[in-house]
């Protein structure tokens, strides 16, 4: 067990938007290569802006934004937003959802959105030079939960192609590689 794994989601997406927002602060290029080939340093954060139409498209919850000029401000921007409503009481409320059936609005915000910030920060550190460190614990439950899905993950469209990964090798590895990422990549040059 951990801090991550023992957290509430609202404390969970707190703990990991917030080493994120570290992430963000220790960039020095934007335009740094990230892991994933179509991404820059930028893109992996401005990815993360997905949540609000995913939201009001999957359970017709409108998630209000400010605006703002930089993809560290949009992060922290959407972070803000993402984290009082958690915070509030309709979090636990059951939301009927187009794909997933009924669910409380927390756990829909946790399975999708803060568990993909906790994976792009390996992106983003990656990208950026500085220490992915995943929370080992963590990081285990979503890679078995991930991998349970078998073919359906991939087929998604979501995840790039699984890469090799030595099977006794450390769970921040085998997660990393499960997406489509090489566990071993550095920009060119590092």
């Amino acid at each position: 067990m951990s801090q991550l794994t023992d957290a509430t989601p609202s404390d969970r997406h707190r703990l990991i938007a917030g080493r994120f927002a570290r992430l963000i602060d220790g960039v020095q290029n934007w335009d740094a290569p990230s892991p994933v080939a179509e991404w820059d340093a930028a893109g992996v954060v401005e990815h993360l802006g997905w949540l609000p139409g995913f939201l009001q498209h999957i359970a017709g919850v409108e998630l209000q934004v400010a605006d703002a000029d930089s993809p560290a401000g949009r992060f922290a921007a959407q972070s803000d937003a993402v984290q009082a409503l958690l915070d509030a009481p309709k979090a636990s409320e059951i939301v009927e959802t187009t794909m997933f059936g009924a669910m409380p609005l927390q756990h829909l915000i946790d399975q999708f959105y803060t568990a993909d910030v906790f994976m792009h920060s390996w992106d983003l550190a990656t990208a950026s030079g500085q220490a992915p460190d995943l929370d080992e614990d963590f990081a285990r439950n979503i890679y078995e939960g991930m991998r349970a899905m078998g073919p359906a993950l991939h087929e998604s469209g979501q995840f790039g192609t699984p890469q090799p990964v030595a099977e006794d090798g450390p769970v921040q590895d085998k997660l990393i590689a499960l997406i489509g990422r090489d566990p071993s990549w550095t920009p060119q040059g590092r």
